[in-house]
């Protein structure tokens, strides 16, 4: 991707049109901070466009009067065209936000085809109809689409996030606008074409890129029904904000900071191999990452000595180069981020057992070492506040009670995993910790059940019924008392 890559029109609708304005966002690579991309950058005249299309598509065209099967024939031929350019959608990723091209294939495109599928499972699965006995009478209870949605995702895992939007709304019968972040807006462009080579009705999908300003007023638009945000928490709360105005419903997908509980019977080799990739995921830029690691006092030494052996030895470079585990941060205010709160850390007594700084063999770009802090307690604020970058906390505790204690001592509540011989007492431990996805002996995240948080890390949830639920409205017919004839 060395050559310019330049868009002078917006997907507005189903169909590339003019913007009405004249500014343009320019895409910047983290690696080598040169300008790789130019694209229009979304006014309110843009939104209001978009919002109106989405606004008729919906009342008077097909898509959501389509049967389930027709909704799901088309959204198959954009999974399938996503299977098909997904190095391309990889590698564009990889240019814009520095995510290695390694995980940008597994966990950027990959990722985005098995929310499409698993989307598609669940749609087929749904029940959108359904009698029952009320106290009155019969009930007829309907699921119908919730009419306009706003998708905002963010630019660490823009097609993941976006997925995660729109397949289900799609599925549902919903009209959407697709509101890119302005660091990665260049994949969206092949989006755009995918979704246009797959018969989607006219109206049915714009797609935005703009700033915070424009994305607050398309969140506010009276025209959107939903809300679907993936982002920070003071992101989030000025969506719920702005969007409580006009009652807007809302799903909020936020931080993390999530704790990996090391029991004493672990199996060291497993945790570790199953535990750095996950902490270190896309350069730390993750939600989800296990930015906590939790030691017991009586490994602590040994799990310190592993875990900084290993976040030393992880390839940091070229996000392009195959061979690469942790590229360059998404802009230089991330950077600056990241360093900021290494030396936090080392103010307040943390020591860095591994990194702590810019790489010395990288000249140019956004990088930070992978860094490794150890005794680190839960209260200051490397371990309360998400850095999202490549810097991970080790912290000592006693005995069970406690871990779980600093485990559930957070703001956040997103995920979180425990490592342990003994698979049952896991699931123990799982059932305990405050959060809104746990793996035990393992890190996954299943897009056929719900994934959310509690407390600062969302509301609502996306995948599986639960995250289709949420593109739906819930109707109830009373029946006749006695009547019992076709639903019709």
């Amino acid at each position: 991707m060395s050559d310019l890559i330049e868009h002078g029109q917006l997907f507005i609708g189903g169909a590339l049109a003019e913007p009405a304005g004249t500014d343009v966002i320019e895409v910047v690579s983290p690696h080598t901070e040169a300008v790789i991309g130019r694209v229009p950058h979304a006014s309110r005249a843009d939104v209001d466009r978009a919002v109106a299309a989405a606004r008729t598509a919906f009342e008077e065209g097909p898509w959501a009067r389509a049967s389930l099967e027709e909704r799901i024939a088309v959204v198959t031929r954009i999974k399938d065209a996503v299977a098909v350019r997904h190095e391309e959608i990889a590698k564009a990723i990889s240019s814009q936000n520095g995510s290695p091209y390694s995980w940008s294939v597994l966990g950027q495109a990959l990722g985005a085809l098995m929310v499409w599928d698993s989307a598609i499972t669940v749609a087929r699965g749904f029940v959108f109809e359904e009698r029952r006995a009320g106290v009155l009478g019969p009930l007829l209870v309907r699921r119908e689409p919730v009419g306009v949605v706003a998708a905002v995702v963010p630019w660490n895992v823009p097609q993941f996030t976006a997925a995660a939007k729109l397949a289900p709304a799609l599925l549902a019968g919903c009209s959407v606008i697709l509101k890119p972040s302005p660091e990665t807006p260049l994949d969206s462009y092949i989006l755009a074409e995918i979704v246009a080579e797959a018969g989607l009705p006219e109206g049915v999908l714009s797609i935005l890129p703009a700033d915070r300003e424009v994305s607050e007023y398309l969140v506010g638009h009276p025209g959107v029904d939903k809300v679907s945000f993936t982002g920070s928490v003071a992101g989030g709360k000025r969506v719920m904000e702005v969007a409580s105005r006009n009652l807007t419903r809302v799903t909020l997908e936020l931080g993390g900071k999530s704790a990996a509980v090391i029991l004493p019977d672990a199996d060291l080799d497993a945790a570790v191999a199953g535990i750095v990739p996950n902490a270190w995921m896309n350069n730390g830029q993750a939600c989800v990452a296990q930015t906590r690691i939790l030691a017991p006092r009586s490994h602590y030494d040994e799990i310190a000595d592993r875990f900084a052996a290993a976040a030393s030895a992880l390839v940091v470079g070229d996000p392009l180069d195959p061979a690469t585990q942790v590229g360059p941060l998404v802009a230089r205010r991330q950077q600056q981020r990241s360093l900021d709160y290494i030396a936090t850390g080392q103010r307040e007594g943390a020591k860095v057992l591994t990194g702590g700084g810019r790489p010395a063999a990288q000249e140019k770009g956004w990088y930070v070492e992978p860094t490794l802090f150890g005794d680190v307690d839960n209260g200051m604020r490397i371990a309360r506040e998400e850095i999202f970058g490549p810097v991970i906390c080790l912290l000592p505790y006693g005995d069970e009670e406690e871990a779980v204690r600093i485990a559930d001592d957070s703001d956040y509540g997103l995920s979180g995993s425990v490592w342990t011989a003994d698979v049952a007492h896991g699931i123990e431990i799982a059932r305990r910790i405050r959060t809104g996805t746990y793996s035990v002996n393992t890190f996954s995240l299943d897009m056929l059940g719900p994934f959310g948080g509690y407390k600062n890390s969302g509301l609502g949830r996306e995948f599986g019924p639960e995250g289709f639920s949420s593109f739906l409205e819930h109707k109830m017919i009373h029946l006749p008392q006695g009547w019992d004839g076709e639903q019709g």
